[in-house]
């Protein structure tokens, strides 16, 4: 069994048969860089786990604005808020890289969940910690400056995706600078100030798609 899965609040939750028999009735899914898993408005009748690679979810506003919501690696699910609130998807999911994911239809999901409350507890409690994220950056949006949640930001990325070196915490985010100003709620020439600030300092290093975290310390202080 592929150890991203295993880390999926859906699988950690049942025993190894049950978890065999779950993933043998899910459907692979490969999707290349840029491709959409599902848009704003789309029927939500699936859930999805990534195998390999990220997934970002995002929203655009009436005038046109984009905004991140989050970005997702191996082990992390997409899509389950459709199983307890049926309805059209509230966000878009796009592959910033290419990805392997397995899904599985509202429907087969339903009947695992018949006789097993664990599995549903785990699944609520995953709903759970994305509002508290959700309800967390809102409140940075009002309460912190854009280097604060920047600094945040990427700290949040490093426990996702960081990797320890001798150099520092590499992080390989595969975002564009504009994907991070999204994902903070700030304009892209603001959060480059910030981000150069940083460098100037010598908390991080940039390179492309990419950030070294040189002074965590710093860092989490910065973010507050």
């Amino acid at each position: 069994m592929n150890d991203a899965l295993m880390q999926a609040p859906l699988f950690r939750a049942l025993d190894a048969d049950a978890a065999s028999a779950l993933r043998a009735s899910m459907v692979d899914q490969r999707v290349s860089k840029g491709d959409e898993v599902f848009a704003e408005g789309d029927p939500g009748d699936r859930m999805y786990v990534i195998l390999d690679g990220k997934i970002k979810l995002g929203q655009t506003s009436p005038d046109g604005r984009e905004s991140l919501q989050a970005v997702l690696g191996p082990g992390e699910m997409f899509g389950e808020l459709s199983l307890f609130d049926p309805g059209s998807r509230q966000s878009t999911a796009t592959a910033l890289t290419d990805a392997h994911l397995i899904g599985l239809g509202n429907a087969d999901l339903r009947s695992w969940l018949t006789g097993r409350p664990e599995v549903a507890q785990a699944l609520l409690q995953a709903l759970a910690r994305r509002l508290r994220r959700t309800n967390e950056a809102m409140a940075d949006l009002v309460f912190s400056d854009v280097p604060g949640r920047v600094a945040k930001a990427l700290l949040d990325l490093a426990d996702k995706f960081g990797e320890q070196t001798n150099s520092g915490l590499v992080v390989h985010h595969d975002m564009t600078q504009e994907e991070i100003a999204q994902l903070v709620g700030a304009s892209r020439e603001t959060v480059n100030k910030a981000l150069a600030d940083f460098t100037q300092r010598g908390w991080i290093s940039l390179e492309p798609r990419t950030v070294v975290l040189l002074d965590v310390e710093r860092l989490n202080k910065r973010a507050g």
